[in-house]
């Protein structure tokens, strides 16, 4: 069954940002991709999208081996469109189901667009190792963040798990973790993702960390499906499957609705 998996192709989309991506991977080859700038219409286009996709690529429901969605955290409402219709799509198609954290698919796609490479293979053999700090703007200075690494010997791990942090708070953290994690060898700060809105933060982990003989690069990215396809693939091998009805996105926090409702019930408001 597994063998038959590895042949046949997945379907990856995510909405969790303003962006839609989708992408269809078959063996490791991406045979389409789409990154649709329409956070507000991510429902109405969602389905449409992936059988364009399909048809784009010549491949049938019967071809698909799974479906991969990202599952967050981000947008409230764009969470729960891709999750719905990935569900949906699993049931309906009686496909296997893998979530993986859009945290996760920011970093990994940045990190190889970052290196200009896109699978591990190419990878020389003297890479440092490299932290890869994805955010995404989760308003007032908040983001939703993680920590990943990679190198020589570890591969790809993660070490953060996905939350949401004050922006210059976590700043300060990184670089003290960088200082008590001091290393004899070279160390690549990435920090990826919806930068616009942190630039201050950004420029202030770059000097501090540059103090600190680390190299800090700083690299705007919107989260592509071909990586999200491939992080998929590597659960989909591992056999790490969600349950199809009982699966949610990863909210992270509480909704500006429940946040309200909790301090009226503590007699805040």
């Amino acid at each position: 069954m597994m063998d038959e998996q590895k042949e046949s192709a997945i379907i990856a989309l995510d909405t969790s940002t303003a962006a839609m991506a989708a992408a269809l991977l078959k063996g490791e080859e991406v045979v389409a991709e789409i990154q649709s700038v329409a956070e507000r219409n991510h429902s109405v286009h969602v389905i449409t999208h992936l059988k364009e996709l399909m048809l784009q690529a010549g491949i049938s429901q019967e071809q698909l081996g799974a479906i991969v969605v990202g599952n967050g955290p981000g947008s409230y409402t764009g969470m729960r469109i891709a999750v719905t219709a990935a569900k949906t799509l699993s049931w309906v198609w009686n496909k296997p189901l893998v979530g993986v954290s859009s945290l996760e698919a920011i970093a990994y796609g940045a990190w190889h667009k970052g290196m200009g490479i896109e699978t591990e293979s190419e990878l020389s053999e003297d890479l440092v190792e490299h932290w890869v700090l994805p955010i995404i703007d989760a308003r007032r200075g908040q983001v939703y963040s993680a920590g990943f690494s990679i190198g020589r010997q570890s591969g790809w791990t993660r070490w953060l798990d996905d939350g949401v942090r004050l922006m210059n708070d976590w700043v300060d953290e990184i670089v003290a973790a960088l200082g008590a994690n001091a290393r004899k060898h070279e160390i690549v700060i990435w920090l990826v993702g919806d930068l616009s809105l942190h630039l201050e933060s950004a420029e202030k982990l770059r000097e501090h960390g540059n103090s600190q003989q680390a190299d800090v690069r700083l690299l705007p990215y919107m989260l592509e499906g071909r990586y999200l396809a491939r992080l998929g693939k590597k659960k989909l091998e591992a056999g790490q499957l969600e349950n199809t009805h009982t699966f949610t996105p990863n909210y992270t926090q509480l909704t500006e609705a429940e946040v309200k409702l909790k301090a009226k019930q503590a007699g805040e408001v």
